[in-house]
């Protein structure tokens, strides 16, 4: 299906507001956190006042530039999560999820301020370091014994390590050699930062085993590839890996080209800074010291003692909420694309949230739930701005203007329409004239409109039609 993309026009399930005189500017409220969401423009939603229960979240930001608080924030998962073991959560299809298999790529211009993600990852990860650290001396000690011993003496064997936090440049046999070891002492999910998205490839095994790497990284797969030793077949490991990189938008696009309909794009969570103006400012970081590492400290330890089955019930119920938004947003776009995409979002938005609640002395509260809607929408939002006329297949490069989601059909029809008006309406837009009735049924069944058996004409309902006035939107900006 071929999908225009330039123009988009969304409205939410809860509350609808059409605007005076132009309809390219959408407004999401949520009618429970009354939470604004305009993610038609080229400027990201407004990440929500990190409030009760998101100290720790704060916390992690306060040594961060602020303009760079919102795309850090969903790099911060994949990093906190690969520091749980041996605890499972319950998604809403009833199935049981690790905080692993979390992939997260900030994608901004270079000198946009990229490189402070790698400054909180070593700050986050220091007891990683030291872990492997220990472990390192180990693998040196046992070099050291195969040395000396003769070729007609018997080798020791090599020391069960697990490293935690491997270097970015490792190769596809050592880590999934690690992945052994992790898997063989304690199930450890070993976390990555890649600064350049590139070093993807390396671990890997070549660019054509990222869709495969990645999907079995995410879903906690088998490595799918056995590794023969001395001692026999073995190397079959459970891959517990969370990875975080860093990219270009020249580099992200031409990374992930082949990959954004095979499952491996939606999998990645994205988080797109768009290019600042020329304020000639030079952003001001902080300094990680003792009393930030004592705070850290006390935060990473709650993630330590995390153990066992659990099921965060407001979590799942917003994630319910949140999917059947993502529904109607599909169908009033008929976009498969964005349905796909946000299936994958939801998940991802889910295990943080998963976190959070962990983070937090396992409770659960209402700015959680506000920080774990913006992160679906931020998710999408950013594949928009990146691979939005990829998506489309429609241009060869792309431009700020031509950064837009997938279009409202229902906004360019009349308040009355024909059958005859929305196929016209689809064939010019590239879609197929098959999918009429379809859509129709779908837009009837979701109240967006009703049907007249005697005129034969489909109406927008009252509901559609008069969510509120744009002037309260005016005066709630």
């Amino acid at each position: 299906m071929k999908i225009n993309w330039k123009n988009w026009n969304w409205k939410n399930r809860h509350t609808l507001f059409p605007l005076k005189g132009s309809l390219s500017k959408v407004y999401f409220l949520n009618d429970k956190t009354n939470m604004k969401y305009d993610i038609s423009k080229t400027t990201a939603p407004t990440m929500p006042k990190l409030g009760r229960g998101l100290e720790s979240v704060a916390l992690l930001l306060s040594q961060v530039s602020k303009d760079m608080h919102q795309p850090i924030v969903p790099m911060l998962f994949p990093i906190l999560g690969a520091h749980v073991s041996g605890a499972e959560f319950m998604y809403p299809d009833l199935s049981w999820k690790e905080p692993s298999g979390m992939l997260a790529n900030l994608v901004a211009d270079s000198g946009a301020g990229k490189g402070q993600l790698s400054s909180i990852v070593e700050a986050v990860c220091r007891d990683f370091r030291a872990h492997d650290d220990e472990e390192l001396a180990k693998l040196v000690e046992w070099q050291k014994m195969m040395k000396t011993k003769s070729a007609n003496k018997e080798k020791p064997a090599r020391p069960d390590v697990a490293f935690w936090f491997p270097p970015a440049d490792v190769t596809n046999a050592a880590f999934i050699q690690n992945a052994m070891g992790c898997e063989k002492l304690g199930q450890r999910t070993q976390y990555l930062n890649m600064p350049e998205v590139e070093m993807a490839d390396r671990v890997c095994g070549g660019h054509r085993q990222i869709s495969q790497m990645m999907r079995n990284i995410y879903d906690r797969q088998r490595a799918g590839a056995l590794r023969a030793t001395a001692d026999g077949v073995t190397g079959n490991p459970v891959l517990r890996a969370n990875i975080t990189i860093s990219s270009t938008p020249f580099a992200a696009r031409k990374f992930y080209k082949n990959e954004l309909f095979n499952g491996t794009f939606g999998r990645m969570v994205f988080s797109y800074k768009p290019r600042q103006g020329r304020d000639g400012r030079i952003p001001r970081q902080g300094k990680y010291g003792d009393d930030f590492y004592k705070k850290l400290d006390e935060y990473l330890a709650r993630l330590a003692i995390c153990k066992g089955r659990f099921i965060i019930k407001p979590l799942n119920r917003l994630i319910d909420q949140l999917a059947a938004d993502m529904a109607s947003l599909a169908d009033l776009a008929d976009d498969d694309i964005l349905w796909d995409i946000s299936k994958r979002a939801l998940v991802s938005a889910w295990k943080a949230g998963c976190l959070l609640w962990a983070l937090n002395n396992q409770t659960w509260t209402k700015p959680m739930s506000s920080l774990v809607e913006w992160l679906v929408y931020h998710d999408i939002w950013s594949k928009m701005q990146v691979f939005a006329d990829m998506l489309g297949q429609d241009e060869s490069s792309v431009s700020e203007a031509g950064r837009r989601g997938p279009k409202n059909l229902l906004d360019d029809l009349p308040d009355s329409f024909n059958e005859a008006q929305l196929e016209a309406l689809r064939i010019s837009l590239g879609k197929t004239k098959e999918g009429t009735n379809n859509q129709l049924r779908k837009w009837v069944f979701r109240k967006f409109i009703v049907h007249s058996a005697q005129t034969g004409l489909y109406s927008k309902t009252q509901e559609y039609l008069h969510g509120v006035t744009s002037d309260n939107i005016t005066k709630n900006k």
